[in-house]
């Protein structure tokens, strides 16, 4: 997390603040048959205190435990171009073109990742633990941010460290933005190109159409040159295909770790318990039951 995080908080603040109130007013037209959301199933999720609260403190610890780890990252890809044949000028100005396109095509992988291998998955179903979806939600981070390096870590053969975490933090800033209901659909050609807070709640989405889709950080091309684009039609139902049930801080950072080694610790066999730590979540040996 760069500076640049650090000096965005008010406006999480506020943005949290505004969009309280656009939902409340939702609410409210809804509750008296005005406005666009005429169905209750239309009717936005909104907030729920104790939810916000686990949310805003996982941010919290985010924000420390990302910084500290921050330093470890930014001696090796100091290193890593130090030695690097190419090194491009930040003076240049298709530098930053392309810093953009790596660092979004890097998120995209490295988020498509944290969906697939159960291990990575342990650390990234903290951010889909909500059953409700707005900027409070994007705050949701984990508490084990170790895996991320290995994703940046060929942006530092051509870029300068420094260049990599702003680009990482414009990257979530955006993200930021994209989690919530008051902004229904986007012009076309903005949906086509980008990511929106449509696409982005069919990713956190719980039904079986929406599973591992629209991984896209900015740019939602690459979701749709991959094949894992999904439109929004249904009604997202948010959340995991099996709720955690808890606030609790903790348990939300490191639960499904514990859920990892009990599986391992119960199968049968090498090649099962691979399977638990490095395949998808909910996966199996056939006959077999798991506890995700």
């Amino acid at each position: 997390m760069g500076d640049l995080i650090l000096y965005a908080i008010p406006f999480f603040f506020l943005a949290m603040g505004l969009e309280y109130l656009t939902l409340r007013h939702a609410a409210h037209d809804h509750d008296h048959g005005r406005g666009p959301d005429e169905h209750a199933a239309e009717a936005p999720i909104g907030f729920e205190a104790k939810d916000t609260a686990t949310s805003l403190s996982m941010g919290l610890g985010h924000l420390f435990i990302a910084g500290a780890w921050k330093l470890v990252v930014l001696v090796i890809y100091a290193a890593i171009y130090s030695i690097s044949p190419i090194q491009l000028s930040p003076s240049d100005w298709w530098t930053w073109v392309l810093l953009f396109f790596v660092d979004d095509l890097a998120y995209y992988c490295f988020h498509r990742s944290h969906h697939r291998i159960r291990l990575f998955w342990a650390m990234h179903v903290v951010h889909h633990s909500s059953e409700h979806y707005n900027f409070s939600t994007a705050l949701r981070q984990d508490w084990s941010p170790f895996s991320s390096i290995f994703f940046w870590m060929p942006g530092a053969l051509l870029f300068e460290p420094w260049m990599i975490y702003l680009a990482f933090s414009w990257s979530l800033l955006y993200q930021f933005l994209l989690h919530t209901e008051a902004v229904r659909k986007l012009p076309r050609p903005i949906e086509f190109i980008f990511n929106t807070p449509s696409h982005h709640r069919v990713h956190h989405g719980s039904q079986e159409q929406y599973l591992d889709k629209n991984y896209a950080g900015i740019l939602i091309i690459w979701d749709r040159m991959f094949g894992t684009f999904e439109p929004e039609e249904e009604r997202v139902r948010y959340g995991l295909t099996k709720n955690i049930e808890t606030f609790h801080p903790v348990k939300v950072a490191y639960g499904e770790y514990m859920n990892i080694w009990r599986d391992i610790r119960a199968a049968d066999s090498w090649r099962d318990r691979f399977g638990y730590a490095f395949k998808g979540p909910g996966w199996k040996p056939v006959g077999k039951t798991s506890t995700d």
